[in-house]
């Protein structure tokens, strides 16, 4: 390879210093599906318009105008097909593209209604707030979590196609904390099931991309089968100490030597319903049961009859 056509791996080019968003092969991929769309597209949308309109208009005008209207319902067809591997990198950092915007904005229009020293002011208060306080900072933590879970997946999916051959990347949809990790939803994309997932392998592969201790995949919907669910597990919440309010409770003034066998009646309970001495039930006598009727034999009802007989 010659030296002139090597790339860095952060995709920095030698020549020109470009940036590779799209692969070439992806790009040419998607350029091949938007011609085929485009004529698809102009062929059926003009020939629909193209009736519709002769109905109106001198048939060749009617032809004309379908013929337009099918060009630029094709052309859009076009346009989103072969901007779609941007779209969907802009997909991918939409969270960290919406809250660039909002400092860069939020910090401009703070700086043109406050003096310097107020937007300091503000800004060391709206960031040191958070990092103050412990529930807060652990909540802007588990959300920033999320963000980076949401590209480890992405990452480990696109590894995972890569080296089956087979798949398309899926959309990773909106990720929320919960008190183990994250929840992650995915829409599957052809190629790719959640048997794939759930092989020998491969969810240790998921935990080792999001840098965690277990991930669990799951249906998240009884209709779709491309809805999934991942569950990303980074702590045990029930493994923790919790400080219990009981010992407060319990009296300082019992002697050492108080009985504590279950056998003996209570001690220094002022209960009038407890008698003082424990209370032994009789022993319960065996009853002698009456032999059955014979059911050869006619009897009345009210011969013979005995109810023990049919408990």
């Amino acid at each position: 390879m010659p030296k002139s056509s090597q790339r860095s791996p952060f995709g920095w080019s030698n020549r020109g210093g470009n940036v590779t968003v799209i692969e070439a092969p992806v790009a040419r991929s998607y350029r091949r599906r938007a011609v085929i769309a485009f004529w698809v597209t102009l062929g059926v949308v003009g020939l629909l318009a193209a009736t519709v309109a002769s109905h109106y208009l001198h048939p060749i005008l009617g032809a004309m105008l379908g013929g337009l209207i099918g060009a630029a319902c094709g052309a859009v067809v076009f346009a989103l097909i072969v901007a779609w591997p941007v779209l969907r990198v802009f997909w991918h950092w939409l969270p960290e593209i919406g809250l660039g915007l909002a400092a860069v904005y939020g910090w401009t229009a703070l700086m043109q209604s406050t003096p310097l020293w107020g937007s300091l002011l503000v800004v060391a208060l709206v960031v040191g707030l958070p990092a103050a306080i412990g529930p807060i900072r652990r909540r802007v933590m588990a959300i920033i979590w999320c963000l980076v879970v949401r590209h480890r997946l992405r990452l480990c999916f696109a590894a995972f196609i890569a080296t089956n051959r087979h798949g398309s990347l899926p959309l990773i949809l909106p990720a929320k904390p919960t008190p183990a990790g994250e929840r992650v939803w995915v829409w599957l994309r052809p190629g790719l099931s959640l048997r794939d997932l759930e092989q020998e392998g491969q969810v240790q592969k998921l935990a080792v991309a999001c840098w965690a201790n277990e991930v669990r995949v799951m249906r998240a919907s009884r209709r779709y089968a491309a809805l999934i669910r991942l569950d990303i597990t980074r702590r045990e919440p029930l493994a923790g100490k919790v400080l219990s309010p009981l010992p407060d409770y319990v009296p300082t003034d019992v002697p050492a030597n108080a009985p504590t066998s279950p056998g003996l009646p209570p001690v220094g309970l002022d209960l009038p319903d407890v008698p003082d001495e424990p209370v032994t039930a009789p022993a319960d006598t065996p009853r002698q049961r009456k032999p059955r009727n014979n059911p050869t034999t006619s009897t009345s009802p009210s011969d013979g009859f005995d109810p023990s007989d049919y408990a």
